[in-house]
């Protein structure tokens, strides 16, 4: 029986969308609030600046994070989660506790 492409794995999809070193706290993150750029530096420890860029420009391309400018001096950018991007919530804080049940079974 032949199994399953990569292209039409669901849960493979959803990994690369959501899944690498920094989306999953990124995520964490807003899931909680709107976050300003330099906010979730400081709540990440050891992301540089590019990689949060980057990070936050993926998950805008696939309709997860919103980014909000706010036309002032100086520039204000927030991010928060979209309608589809709050569907992860549960998906999340799931994860979260399986991560805590691990870390307690090592």
């Amino acid at each position: 029986m032949p199994g399953i492409s990569k292209d039409d794995c669901p849960t493979e999809t959803a990994l690369d969308i959501i899944g690498g070193k920094w989306k999953g706290m990124i995520l964490f993150y807003l899931c909680t609030d709107t976050r300003r750029f330099n906010e979730l530096m400081r709540l990440i420890p050891n992301i540089t600046q590019r990689m949060l860029t980057k990070q936050l420009r993926d998950l805008e391309s696939h309709g997860i994070v919103h980014r909000e400018v706010y036309p002032q001096v100086p520039p204000k950018v927030e991010y928060s989660l979209t309608a589809l991007g709050k569907t992860l919530k549960p998906v999340i804080r799931e994860l979260g506790k399986w991560g805590g049940k691990y870390l307690d079974s090592l």
